[in-house]
This record gives C-alpha cells, sequence and structure tokens, in this order.
C-alpha cells in the first residue's frame, strides 16, 4: 500500500477519531483545528462530566437516534459502543456505567477523555495543527485534493475528512465551516435547527417555578389530540419555559410541529399512584385534617414551590375547608395533579442547543465509508452531517462511529 496523506479538518470528538483510526504505518495523518486546543466542546458535554457513549447494542442506539437512523448501521457495526469503551480502556481511561447505561469516565472529567485522545494521536504520531484555520476544499475534477488555510497556504492531500462539528455552541468553534464548503461543492445540507434545547411556554407563572426539579414525573406532549412525545424522568422549571433531561430528548422529537403551532403538555406530578389510589391517599389527609384550610393541607402533596401555583390555577380555592371539598372537586384535583398542563410555545435558539439538528445529506454520503458520493476522496464525519440522536451518550457514538469509519476508510479505499 503506498503511503497517503490523510488532513482531517475539525479536532472535536469525530476529528481525533477518525485522526486515530487513519494513522498507521502507510499514512501521513494530519489535524487541523482552529481553536487554540483540541475538544473545546467536549470539554463541556455531560455538564463537564462528559457522558462517552451509551453501554448497549447497535439496536437500542439506533432507536435512540432521530433523524436517519439506517444511515448509521455500517458505521455501527465499525464502530459499537462496545469498541468505544474497549478503545478507551485500552488507552488507559477508566470507565463507568451509571443510570440508563450512560458511560463516563470514573474521574467525572471530560478533560480526561480529551487527554487520552491527545495522548492516542500522539502515539500514532499524527501531526496536530491548532490556531490554523481552514478556508476552503480544493477539489478539481470531481476530487478532492487538499485544503486551503486562512493563511491562504494551500496543503495537498490524498484524502480529505471534514469533521467540523455543527452551529451550535459557536463560542467553541462550531460556525458551519463544513456545511459552507459541502454547498460551495454543491452537495445537499439539509436545514439547520437546535437540537436538545430548551423550549419557551405560554404560560408566564412558570417564571415563579424558576429552579424548581421535579424528579420521576411522566410527561406528555400533544397536537392537539396526537401523542408527539411520552416519556419518564427529570425536568426544570427555568425563567422562560422548561429544561431537564425530558424537555431537552422531547425537543428533537417535536421541534418540527412546534413551529407550526403551539403544543400541549401534561405533566404526570404523581406517574406512580393511579387516579385511584391518589384519590384514597387525598382523603386520608382530609379525614386527618378536616377542618383545615385546603391550602395546609396540599402542601404534604407537592414541593413546596409549586404550591401557590397550585392554589391559584387549580380547581379547589386554598382557603376553602377541607370538610366542605365535594367529592367532585376532590376527583378534579385528582385529575389536576395527574394531568398539569402547559402550553409549549417555541424552541430557545440554537446557541444554546446541544446539538445541531441537519446538515451535510445523509443521501450525498455512501454510508460504509463516510466519502461523499459526488467528490472522491472527501469524507464527511460527526455532526456536520445529518443525523442527530437523544441524550444519553448517544450523540457522541454518532461522532465516534462515523469519525472512526470515515479514517478507516480513507487509508484503505484505493485511488
Amino acid at each position: 500500500m503506498q503511503n497517503k496523506k490523510i488532513l482531517v479538518v475539525g479536532g472535536g470528538p469525530a476529528g481525533m477519531m477518525a485522526a486515530i483510526a487513519a494513522a498507521d504505518g502507510s499514512s501521513e495523518v494530519h489535524l487541523y483545528e482552529k481553536n487554540e486546543k483540541l475538544g473545546k466542546k467536549l470539554f463541556i458535554t455531560g455538564k463537564g462530566r462528559c457522558n462517552v457513549t451509551n453501554n448497549s447494542d447497535n439496536e437500542n442506539i439506533q432507536a435512540n437516534i432521530v433523524s436517519n437512523p439506517k444511515f448509521m448501521y455500517s458505521a455501527l457495526a465499525t464502530c459499537s459502543s462496545g469498541d468505544v469503551i474497549e478503545f478507551f480502556e485500552k488507552e488507559g481511561l477508566s470507565l463507568k456505567t451509571e443510570r440508563g447505561e450512560r458511560v463516563f469516565p470514573v474521574s467525572d472529567k471530560s478533560s480526561d477523555v480529551i487527554k487520552t485522545l491527545e495522548k492516542a494521536l500522539k502515539n500514532r504520531e499524527v501531526k496536530v495543527h491548532l490556531k490554523k484555520e481552514v478556508k476552503k476544499l480544493m477539489v478539481e475534477e470531481s476530487k478532492c485534493i487538499g485544503i486551503v488555510l486562512s493563511s491562504k497556504e494551500k496543503v495537498f492531500a490524498d484524502k480529505v475528512v471534514v469533521a467540523t462539528g455543527g452551529i451550535s455552541y459557536p463560542t467553541t468553534g462550531s460556525t458551519g465551516d463544513g456545511h459552507k464548503w459541502a454547498q460551495e461543492e454543491n452537495l445537499r445540507v439539509t436545514a439547520l435547527t437546535a437540537g436538545l434545547v430548551p423550549i419557551e411556554t405560554q404560560e408566564e407563572w412558570v417564571k415563579e417555578l424558576q429552579g424548581l426539579s421535579l424528579r420521576n414525573v411522566k410527561v406528555q406532549i400533544y397536537c392537539q389530540k396526537k401523542c408527539l412525545y411520552k416519556e419518564f424522568g427529570e425536568m426544570l422549571f427555568t425563567h422562560f419555559g422548561v429544561s431537564g433531561p425530558l424537555i431537552i430528548s422531547a425537543s428533537s422529537k417535536i421541534g418540527k410541529e412546534l413551529l407550526k403551532e403551539p403544543l400541549k403538555m401534561e405533566i404526570d406530578l404523581k406517574p406512580a399512584l393511579s387516579e385511584e389510589t391518589l384519590d384514597n391517599r387525598i382523603l386520608r389527609e382530609f379525614e386527618t385534617g378536616k377542618n383545615k384550610d385546603f391550602k395546609n393541607i396540599v402542601g404534604s402533596l407537592l414541593p413546596a414551590k409549586m404550591i401557590p401555583i397550585i392554589l391559584k390555577k387549580g380547581p379547589i380555592a386554598g382557603d376553602k375547608k377541607v370538610h366542605e371539598i365535594t367529592k367532585e372537586e376532590r376527583l378534579a384535583f385528582v385529575y389536576y395533579l395527574k394531568h398539569f398542563t402547559i402550553h409549549l410555545l417555541k424552541l430557545r435558539k440554537i446557541n444554546e442547543a446541544i446539538i445541531t439538528k441537519g446538515g451535510v445529506s445523509v443521501k450525498e454520503i455512501n454510508p460504509k465509508t463516510m466519502e461523499a458520493k459526488k467528490i472522491a476522496n472527501l469524507y464527511f464525519a460527526g455532526e456536520v452531517l445529518d443525523v442527530d440522536a437523544l441524550t444519553g451518550g448517544y450523540n457522541l457514538q454518532i461522532a465516534w462511529a462515523t469519525g472512526y469509519l470515515a479514517g478507516k476508510s480513507s487509508k484503505e479505499k484505493g485511488e
């Protein structure tokens, strides 16, 4: 095999993995990153802990990919979450699996993930070029022959891998460069929108609940009578609306519908209890405090911060004596707790999003190699592609898998 010069543009997870996969005795690999260090966005993932992957099989991972899961079949077959775990552990990083099969470094430090990748690059003699901004691709006769730097220097190569990320978190360098280059070469780029992002609500009273986290609740989101999303977990109220794991995941499922009209979200505040069981519990509370005001009873059922809203918006007035509450009112209150309703208005802006939805169309890419179908020797990997997933380590698994396949393909494919 002849010695190949391979250029990887972008020093995020997909780019670093592509460079690692491409580097061997017969390849000269160069990694270009416009920032002063590698893995700038990776550093802040998982609230600084870095949810490396999800320790589950490929079927489950594909089930959690929202956009174009079938496209990922070959990439995941080549680089599964098990392969990712094995790679990091062989490179000396201790990992642990937490709730929901989420995988984290034992140290809980994303910086340790980056250090491990940097060491792997160094051990494989990848030449890393920091503060080197790529301005454009060099393409001649439907073949990529290199890159042009912002200094106007031309760097010729046999293969080029583009792993420049999306447009969320622009301060980390994700400014849509790869999408622009793809469009310049007549490759289709699908609409770029916010993915995994908080949601604004119609109700302004949510401000009164700012900072309140609800654990172990069930959320259902409806477009008229059709249920678009149903999940159990944790959510958070903010000054503008709602956030937290349940809402962040929901945003990727309901974003398109939310562009058309507001959606209704029902929160089951007591999902472990049926309406009958909850009613019986409330009856017991009423029996022990029948001469009290309702407002003095309800505090045992809900977080303190919710009480003023429940009394203001719910079916029973706070100053009503418990013994005066009718069965109909009590059952209406039970229903209210099981269907606490908020109306979702719109997604927050993309600069608040964890990921970008949309990107280089998968129809333009060979899923078995990550090479552009129209342009030889040009590969795309990671968030620059129109592939995205829910939270839980799935998006990083997409980055590792597509990066690995692009790097591996770039060194193996003949001219």
